[in-house]
């Protein structure tokens, strides 16, 4: 053996050593990791995977419920829309809310539609912003007929932003409140702010027309009086 091939040898050794001393004193906080990491992985995955059944889970209930309500059997749709509404998948839930309170506004339960469009509108805040501006625009239009214009102007102001694509919406409602209460120059202003506004959709400021052709003849009366 050659002088060079023995010192490689007890080199090697002593890197053999070492690497048992190391393993001996840190080789079971090194295995303790390992498996911290590869059960940390299993539970991602498997919360993942439960995520995902309880989405699926979640969109069949919801579609059935639709089927239920497009078959015009609306009691039977409602009770699935309440049932799903409690689930613990959010979407879902926020949009079965929506469906339910429709239902009722449909089965002439207009106060619980409020309510239940109302809660939506607290319960989605800024995280579901979408959801709780529309839960506000239909909340507003089921009370048009009964609710005052300052109860209406209140609700429908959180939309009154420059770029909110419901501004007009929330215009319309208020006017028409005001055109029931009989306050047609407040209402005039409000339908001539629709068809101002290049936002507003085609059919909204068609409406808008409409009432504006309405309510022109009794403000002449009333400028007559």
């Amino acid at each position: 053996m050659s002088e060079e091939s023995l010192f490689r040898e007890i080199d090697d050794e002593v890197r053999l050593e070492r690497v048992k001393l190391l393993w001996s004193r840190f080789g079971p906080y090194i295995v303790a990791v390992c498996i911290v990491v590869i059960l940390a992985v299993a539970g991602y995955k498997g919360w993942q995977y439960w995520c995902h059944r309880q989405a699926l889970d979640a969109g069949r209930s919801y579609l059935a419920a639709l089927e239920l309500a497009q078959k015009g059997k609306i009691v039977e749709a409602s009770s699935a829309f309440a049932e799903l509404a409690t689930s613990n998948h959010e979407g879902y839930s926020a949009l079965a809310d929506l469906q339910y309170a429709a239902l009722q506004a449909a089965l002439g339960h207009t106060t619980k539609a409020v309510a239940i469009y109302d809660a939506v509108t607290d319960k989605q805040g800024q995280g579901r912003a979408v959801l709780a501006d529309l839960a506000r625009i239909r909340a507003g239009f089921l009370l048009v007929d009964t609710a005052s214009v300052d109860e209406l102007e209140k609700r429908m102001h959180p939309l009154e932003a420059e770029g909110n694509p419901w501004r007009s919406q929330a215009r319309e409602i208020v006017a028409l409140a005001a055109y029931h209460a009989g306050n047609f120059t407040t209402a005039e202003d409000l339908f001539n702010a629709i068809l101002m506004d290049p936002d507003a959709a085609f059919g909204l400021r068609q409406r808008a027309r409409l009432m504006l052709d309405l309510i022109a003849p009794m403000l002449d009366a009333k400028a007559r009086s």
